[in-house]
């Protein structure tokens, strides 16, 4: 069980991709979760049974209260792990982070190319300090894993990424396949199609067998299918988590089932985390796994379940249709 809390939409970067939009590092923060509102919160979430508090943004770490938040998630008995862009993760900070009680830190790298990066990021000094922060992160004893974004420019250098995360002491290297939502949705023809899709999917289940750290595509749920073809054992048993054992939260405490479905489930300000998880039309549907299409007939439904995200913005909203991006549904509506 996994909730993934975007604290701030402040940013030190503005990354071409962003689901979320944010930018600037003095953005308005006037409806954004209080501290208290932010403690209620967290003790909600260990109270409903969720193990693993993702902090995230924005940039988290531009959060003044960050350190606090992070302490009490672990009084809670929760797991606070982050996800953030590493180029704020001065020695400083890492020790602090470690003293709090956070468990590992998932950095943002998406090029071994210092000049890709940094344009995507949108940052001259991205690659450096990011690739810094690491290094403080190994040297503090810091768990981290690398996470990418895979576009069609940089999609020859993503096993080579995951040489790197081995050689940089990382834990696991996670590529994200991109949803077209926030500032994501001008990117989309960078995107890589269904069969390079498929092709991928299959280079990167297969460089998993031959490396010591986790490798687990994120957002392609097609990789659980894949694996099972391949005859690859994986501790990943199923693709999209979303509104199963996963939803995300805003900065502002509205629930939703990912970070890439705009659908609310909830707002914090007028219900229980609990109350909004548990009795929720959204999560509700989602939890019948009454899909359409060729998601509905597939035969790794109960494993993949395709991207809810995808079939949301591909067809009007209808989050139980189809996850086109899909070699194998293309193929059942073939046959």
């Amino acid at each position: 069980m996994i909730v993934s809390w975007m604290t701030t939409n402040r940013c030190n970067l503005k990354c071409q991709h962003c689901y979320q939009d944010a930018e600037g590092t003095d953005a308005s923060i006037e409806n954004e979760l209080s501290t208290a509102e932010a403690k209620q919160l967290i003790e909600q979430i260990a109270q409903t049974g969720f193990k693993i508090m993702i902090f995230s943004g924005g940039e988290p770490l531009l959060r003044p209260d960050i350190f606090e938040l992070v302490a009490h998630a672990s009084a809670q008995g929760l797991r606070p792990v982050f996800g953030t862009n590493g180029m704020l993760l001065t020695p400083t900070v890492v020790q602090k982070l470690k003293d709090a009680g956070a468990a590992a830190m998932g950095i943002s790298l998406d090029s071994l190319d210092p000049h890709k990066h940094n344009e995507f990021r949108g940052d001259p000094q991205a690659f450096q300090l990011t690739l810094q922060g690491m290094e403080n992160c190994r040297a503090a004893g810091l768990p981290f894993q690398i996470h990418t974004t895979i576009m069609d420019w940089n999609t020859n250098e993503l096993l080579d990424i995951t040489d790197f995360a081995v050689e940089k002491g990382a834990n696991a290297h996670y590529p994200f396949f991109l949803i077209p939502v926030g500032r994501g949705k001008f990117i989309e023809e960078t995107a890589i199609k269904v069969l390079e899709n498929e092709e991928l999917l299959h280079s990167i289940m297969q460089k998993s067998t031959e490396v010591s750290i986790s490798c687990k595509p994120t957002c392609a749920p097609q990789f659980v299918r894949v694996a099972r073809q391949m005859g690859i054992d994986t501790r990943f048993t199923r693709g999209c988590l979303a509104g199963l054992s996963y939803c995300i939260i805003s900065p502002e405490g509205i629930v939703r089932p990912c970070a890439y479905m705009m659908e609310p489930a909830g707002d914090l300000r007028t219900q229980s985390f609990g109350e909004i998880w548990e009795k929720s039309a959204v999560f509700t549907a989602l939890r019948t796994q009454a899909y359409s299409g060729a998601c509905g007939s597939c035969d790794y439904k109960d494993g993949c379940g395709g991207c809810r995200a995808r079939a949301a913005y591909y067809h009007d909203g209808d989050f139980m249709a189809a996850d086109e991006y899909c070699a194998y549904g293309k193929q059942l509506l073939q046959a």
